[in-house]
């Protein structure tokens, strides 16, 4: 039997610069809260963008309610690339942001919204840059790529609300409602990577416990790729807490292996697992370093166009 040679991929280049940018220009709406202009604007913006450069935009509009009881619209956004392909992969990150700032260090900031520029607008800024790189650098025709821009994910109930508001099922709520009433009718995907917080200086990646509990397999794909590229300072080999986030809809709502790429601490005094201006009026654009980006950025795409 002769032994089948490995073909020789090709993996276009990720600008660290130009994913930036695309956070950067998140961040110049204001903070994206459900039911503000700030919101609407984005949501045009990444719809008009992603146009230029994916094969088909999906806009799936949905009404939902939050912890309190308010209603709200929102729009999980999907661009896909290489629409007839039956293997799919997912990226994700939420793009909404938070309306408190709860976990501020000062009490009076706590009912202020929050420019979320590592918690949602750094992984939303990951993919729009993978969308421009495969405009123009297609990946293999057998491997079809869905990035997924979910919505209200971020408005659980705040540190002050009674306790019987304080839910899992209230966070998320965009990935819940796509991963039961997908964009496409018995859509399917071979695996999912969400990124959550991927854009500060010096990040922590340990493998989440969702992750490797449900996705083992896709958690060691992934940070094999980054070990081999020479990250494994960041992409630690160390389990992590266990997160509620996007992922765990998607592994056991939609059925599909999915991971949970998120900047966590590992410190024993911290007042939270996640980086240190998690929820705070400080999340903006001061926190981002290109570096992180650019480095996120070459794991996910070595990752899909090694497929």
């Amino acid at each position: 039997m002769q032994k089948q040679e490995k073909k020789n991929v090709i993996v276009p280049a990720f600008n660290g610069d130009s994913a930036y940018y695309f956070v950067a220009k998140q961040c110049e709406f204001g903070p994206r809260v459900p039911g503000t202009p700030a919101h609407q604007q984005c949501a045009k913006w990444f719809v008009k963008t992603l146009n230029g450069y994916a094969d088909t935009v999906f806009v799936q509009d949905f009404r939902t309610r939050v912890y309190d009881g308010k209603v709200f619209d929102g729009q999980n956004i999907i661009a896909t690339f290489n629409p007839n392909a039956k293997k799919r992969i997912i990226v994700a990150a939420h793009w909404d942001s938070r309306p408190y700032a709860d976990n501020d260090p000062d009490e009076a900031n706590w009912k202020t919204p929050i420019d979320g520029a590592n918690d949602g607008a750094s992984g939303c800024g990951v993919m729009m840059e993978m969308a421009r790189v495969m405009k123009t650098h297609r990946i293999s025709e057998n491997i079809g790529i869905d990035l997924i821009f979910f919505d209200m994910e971020d408005y659980g109930a705040p540190k002050w609300a009674d306790d019987n508001l304080h839910d899992d099922l209230a966070w998320g709520l965009g990935s819940q409602y796509w991963s039961q009433k997908p964009h496409i009718a018995g859509y399917n995907a071979y695996y999912g990577i969400l990124l959550d917080m991927v854009g500060a200086a010096n990040p922590r990646f340990p493998k989440e416990y969702y992750s490797q509990a449900n996705s083992a397999w896709v958690l060691n794909k992934v940070w094999r790729t980054a070990r081999d590229m020479g990250y494994d300072d960041y992409f630690l080999n160390e389990l992590g807490d266990p997160i509620n986030d996007d992922h765990i809809y998607m592994i056991h709502y939609a059925g599909i292996p999915t991971i949970d790429m998120i900047h966590l601490n590992g410190d024993d005094d911290r007042t939270s697992c996640f980086f240190p201006y998690w929820h705070t009026i400080n999340d903006n654009i001061e926190q981002i370093d290109v570096k992180t980006l650019q480095m996120v950025g070459n794991v996910v795409m070595n990752v899909v166009y090694n497929e």
